[in-house]
């Protein structure tokens, strides 16, 4: 799965793990234009945590050059849902190859209300064979998270406090954009 020290992929983290065990889940940081090194450490931290397997997948230098060709088929006037989804299918996409080059099952981090808002990109962060908190709303997730660190934290405080973004724009939040 890819973990972004957002509160969804870390949840559907230590479902992976209560369900599979450790050894058996293995994770990606994928780090675009505008991800933040905050996420960059939360997700690495928490992967430790875990005692997970974990590894950086840099979308930049695609993202770029997909944009750029993408750019001489048809004008792109200004920053936009374009450029967003880009970066979301340009995860999946990566994600999909090692889940094809380690016969393995890619999960996917969205929720209930992400799905009933349609605050999801198809073929980007609706993609995998299994969405272990499709069912869950926000809240749940939350709820969630917060059993997990009933004993301690295991995940930790600065992925359950922060406001939600998929980093996919400079400074977005969910809320941005949410109705």
């Amino acid at each position: 799965l890819g973990l972004s020290g957002g509160i969804d992929s870390a949840v559907v983290a230590c479902l992976a793990v209560d369900a599979l065990g450790p050894e058996a889940v293995t994770c990606f940081y994928l780090p675009g234009p505008f991800s933040t090194k905050k996420s960059e450490k939360l997700s690495h931290d928490f992967a430790k945590r875990l005692h997970i397997q974990s590894h950086d997948l840099w979308i930049s230098k695609i993202y770029n050059t997909t944009l750029a060709e993408l750019s001489k088929a048809i004008e792109i006037k200004k920053f936009g849902i374009t450029h967003e989804n880009l970066q979301a299918r340009i995860r999946a996409l990566l994600l999909m190859g090692v889940g094809n080059q380690q016969n393995s099952l890619l999960l996917t981090t969205g929720n209930k209300s992400e799905y009933a808002t349609g605050y999801t990109t198809l073929y980007g962060d609706m993609c995998g064979g299994l969405a272990p908190i499709g069912d869950l709303l926000k809240e749940q997730v939350y709820e969630l998270a917060y059993h997990y660190n009933h004993q301690e934290e295991i995940i930790p405080s600065g992925i359950i406090e922060r406001p939600p973004s998929a980093e996919l724009r400079p400074n977005q939040k969910d809320s941005d954009s949410l109705p």
